[in-house]
């Protein structure tokens, strides 16, 4: 294959497990190491190019290298330090993520604490609300009626009334 041949073939996920002897999980923590997103095609089908699954496989070679470094005694090169090196860097960004993780969620938990409290006063003065409605139209209805009902009296002088035939719509 030519150079470029090469760096334009594209690879899908079960050609990439298979060349780089893994599983998924493992996949997803290289493209995070190596900052590399998958791509997917017009059809919806994830791909990688050539040139990323190079990158993920020397990711994958420094990873085991540093597995190793850590278990065998240590012969010191520029290699393994800068590996060592790359690997503290990598340690500490991810500490710093987990504690910027746990920061906000300890922030939105003591934000949201106050929070059911507040919803349970918001129903029971919704409640209410409607009560004190459901009142009022009672109350309507009864101001209407006595309305009526005093209608039904016509003074006649001297502070006499006289009640008149009430109608039948009342």
């Amino acid at each position: 294959m030519t150079n470029q041949a090469t760096q334009e073939r594209t690879l899908s996920p079960q050609e990439v497990r298979a060349i780089l002897n893994t599983d998924n999980k493992e996949i997803i923590e290289l493209c995070k190491q190596a900052s590399i997103m998958p791509r997917k095609n017009n059809k919806g089908i994830t791909y990688f190019s050539y040139e990323e699954v190079k990158n993920l496989r020397r990711i994958q070679s420094m990873k085991k290298a540093a597995a190793n470094h850590i278990d065998a005694p240590a012969v010191h090169s520029a290699t393994s330090v800068a590996t060592t090196g790359f690997q503290n860097i990598l340690s500490s960004i991810k500490s710093m993520e987990n504690n910027l993780s746990d920061k906000i969620a300890k922030v939105i938990d003591e934000k949201l604490e106050g929070m059911d409290e507040v919803v349970v006063e918001l129903i029971r003065c919704k409640t209410d609300n409607e009560t004190l409605r459901q009142k009022i139209v009672d109350l309507n209805k009864e101001v209407y009626q006595l309305k009526n009902r005093l209608n039904c009296y016509k003074p006649v002088g001297l502070g006499l009334y006289v009640k008149k035939d009430q109608h039948i719509w009342e």
